[in-house]
């Protein structure tokens, strides 16, 4: 029992998940036929990068949203993090009061 929560626990840890998306970008690039160099020249990610990603697992988000607009999956990337519900109207009225800190010049 302990055992399957833990290997549930150990599947969302940030190395599990980037061992998933490595394998299923190299599924979709094996499915479109595509070789480690041709998804590489595709992208404009250089193969060295394409390599250590489906084998180490590790790739920087710039790289990684490249090989997916590549092999056309973005659609994941618009989703991650969706905009809260309201729970209450305080919520809704609160975020309206927030203001959003902008960058300006001093004129001098």
């Amino acid at each position: 029992m302990l055992s399957d929560k833990i290997e549930f626990l150990d599947n969302y840890n940030p190395k599990a998940l980037a061992g998933q998306m490595a394998g299923k970008v190299r599924l979709r690039r094996l499915a479109a036929n595509l070789s480690q160099q041709a998804l590489s020249d595709k992208s404009g990610v250089s193969l060295g990068t394409l390599k250590r990603f489906e084998s180490r697992h590790e790739i920087s988000l710039k790289h990684l949203l490249m090989l997916a607009v590549s092999l056309q999956a973005t659609e994941g990337f618009t989703r991650l993090f969706p905009d809260q519900p309201y729970q209450r109207i305080d919520d809704l009225l609160k975020e309206q009061n927030i203001k959003i800190r902008q960058r300006g010049r001093r004129n001098v």
